[in-house]
């Protein structure tokens, strides 16, 4: 169908199924006898094992908490929805006018469903491999790293804009020791507010320690903290 060659084109794939990608890109609101949420599912169970599979071998020496973290940053509305993104794929969708009139074609909710969906149909039509390497490929092209410290939440920031708006002043980031060999050193960070110490953490590198003392602080100050 010509309606999907843009779609196509940004994947370099060509559908085997009008009628597989028809209900992929079909919204529930479009009032059909068939939406994309069966489809969605089952995309949402492939990204789960390809990011997982990817991860394990990209990543030989960290440890199972690691990559789950890693992969939970990939693995959700926010990280789907940049990739749908990435092949425009909010043109191709199909909502109703009501939907459309609601900037449905940019909700995130929306944008990464249809991408689950569309995996979900890739893999019914060509396997496991086939999907692997469309999804990947996006994945790779779309961040300029992938390690846990640049995808995670930039928590230092967050605890800035906190500590200004609760306290009129932002946190103090002092190292506490430095250990280890060379090739292997870890650095103790503590974050201060108001002249105490209220965070520390141990990371590989200064940044690393930092962000871990910024989310630990996040959470003691939202009382969140068990």
């Amino acid at each position: 169908m010509s309606r999907f060659k843009a779609l196509e084109k940004a994947l370099d794939y060509k559908f085997k199924r009008d009628d597989l990608i028809t209900e992929a890109l079909t919204h529930k609101s479009y009032k059909k006898a068939y939406n994309n949420e069966r489809l969605e599912f089952l995309g949402d169970a492939v990204l789960d094992l390809i990011v997982g599979e990817y991860l394990f071998n990209k990543f030989p020496d960290e440890d199972e908490g690691v990559l789950s973290k890693i992969r939970a940053s990939l693995v959700n509305e926010k990280g789907f929805t940049k990739l749908a993104e990435a092949i425009n794929l909010g043109d191709a969708i199909l909502i109703s006018s009501a939907e459309e009139n609601n900037s449905g074609r940019t909700k995130p909710s929306l944008l990464s469903n249809a991408f689950e969906a569309i995996i979900g149909a890739i893999y019914l039509e060509s396997g496991l491999e086939t999907t692997a390497k469309i999804a990947i490929g996006l994945i790779e092209s779309s961040y300029e790293t992938i390690d846990l410290n640049s995808l995670s939440k930039d928590f230092k920031t967050t605890l800035q804009e906190l500590t200004q708006a609760e306290f009129g002043e932002t946190p103090n980031y002092k190292l506490i020791r430095a250990f280890g060999p060379d090739h292997k050193k870890e650095f103790e960070i503590g974050v201060e507010l108001q002249n105490k110490q209220i965070a520390s953490a141990i990371g590989r590198s200064k940044k690393e320690a930092q962000q871990r003392a910024a989310e630990i602080a996040l959470r003691k100050l939202r009382g969140e903290d068990e």
